[in-house]
């Protein structure tokens, strides 16, 4: 259609031009001769015409367009049929191969189905042969039960003798058991009694528990009050014993570690000093301790702020003074020991108070605890302390 319309378009131009051409040259010819009027009309009409010409042209173009548009629509139409047809041939394959599957298994179900109906009949010949091997059984049965109910009448008469006799051991029986009601019930209001008994002997133990830890706490006290003016020294050799009274050698000590209180003060007043125990024990290597008794306690004061600043020694060997304090007191304050060491390498600034108080330095304050308890506790609460310590190993 499209090459028809262009060769129509071309003819019609050829034709347009032929016409045209000769009526230029006769105008070319005959313009001396026409007059101007006549050459205008001419021109007019030959504008004229090529309007209509143009006007027909652009409405049959149109007209061939929507032809063409109609025809484009047409095919795309048929190609959508024939994919339409050919998709619906193939769901119509799909379904004819589904069908024949359909139609195989409705097959094995129906050779299942037999082969399971063969099955039921065999288990109905089984069961019909089994229900009569049953009324056989129950026809037994009921010959046995006829025999047990002649023998049960006799049986019944004996158990109702024996029924008598019980009911006249019940009635003894429910009279010991009263009897022993009365008697439980004396029972639980004398336990009752001996509660409230125990609750109150409960509770004057707890007083005396209290009172005697009071004692106790007070009596170490004043143990370690009348031992104030006391000195403990720790690892000199007793070998100096024999040559040399224990009152000489301590004022050497003091000489040659603190010669300062001694040039202030003179000789220095000890009212007693002895070793503790008194009687050696062969087992035991290291030597006893020294208790020396001061009459000044400021001198003892000295003394012990000394030995704390700096380690004692005695003719080379290093000793130790320390407080002397009650044996109770020594122990709470051996408790400390591992913590004691432990704070000392993080730099904590420990110190054991009167009378076994541990006191350390921590984040810019000083706590201070009375029990190894309470400081396991303080250690829970911060984590960062707690790893660092690992007591548990």
């Amino acid at each position: 259609m499209n090459k028809k319309m262009k060769r129509t378009i071309d003819s019609f131009y050829a034709e347009k031009e032929q016409v045209s051409k000769p009526e230029e040259t006769s105008n070319s010819k005959n313009a001396s001769d026409c007059p101007p009027l006549h050459n205008a009309l001419i021109e007019e009409t030959i504008k004229s015409l090529k309007r209509e010409l143009e006007d027909k042209w652009g409405k049959e173009r149109e007209a061939l367009q929507e032809s063409n548009n109609f025809l484009k629509y047409e095919l795309e139409k048929l190609k959508n049929s024939q994919e339409v047809q050919g998709n619906k041939i193939g769901e119509l394959e799909k379904i004819k191969k589904s069908q024949e599957s359909k139609n195989c298994e409705l097959e094995k179900i129906k050779n299942s189905l037999e082969s399971r109906i063969c099955e039921l009949e065999k288990t109905k010949n089984l069961q019909e042969s089994r229900i009569c091997e049953l009324e056989k059984e129950n026809n037994s049965l009921k010959k046995k039960i006829s025999e047990m109910e002649k023998n049960s009448t006799d049986q019944n008469n004996t158990f109702k003798n024996s029924i008598g006799h019980i009911q006249k051991e019940v009635k003894k029986a429910n009279e010991e058991n009263n009897s022993l009601k009365i008697r439980t019930e004396q029972i639980e209001t004398n336990d009752s009694l001996r509660q409230q008994e125990s609750v109150k002997q409960k509770q004057k133990n707890d007083k005396l528990e209290k009172t005697m830890n009071y004692l106790l706490a007070k009596t170490t006290d004043l143990e370690n009050r009348s031992r104030r003016d006391n000195l403990r020294i720790i690892g000199l050799s007793e070998n100096y014993d024999e040559k040399k009274s224990l009152d000489t050698i301590l004022q050497e000590i003091i000489k040659e570690n603190c010669p300062d209180v001694i040039e202030s003060e003179g000789k220095i007043g000890i009212e007693r000093i002895h070793r503790t125990p008194s009687e050696r024990n062969p087992k035991i290597k290291t030597p006893r301790n020294i208790v020396a008794k001061f009459q000044n306690y400021q001198i003892k004061e000295k003394i012990l702020q000394a030995a704390k600043k700096k380690p004692f020694k005695y003719r080379g060997a290093t000793i130790r003074i320390t407080q002397d304090l009650a044996a109770s007191t020594l122990k709470e304050r051996r408790a400390w020991n591992m913590i004691f060491r432990k704070a000392q390498e993080l730099g904590m600034q420990p110190r054991i108070n009167y009378p076994a108080k541990l006191s350390i330095f921590f984040q810019g304050r000083r706590w201070t605890f009375n029990e190894t308890n309470e400081f396991h506790l303080f250690l829970k609460k911060k984590p960062e302390l707690n790893k660092k310590f690992d007591l548990q190993a």
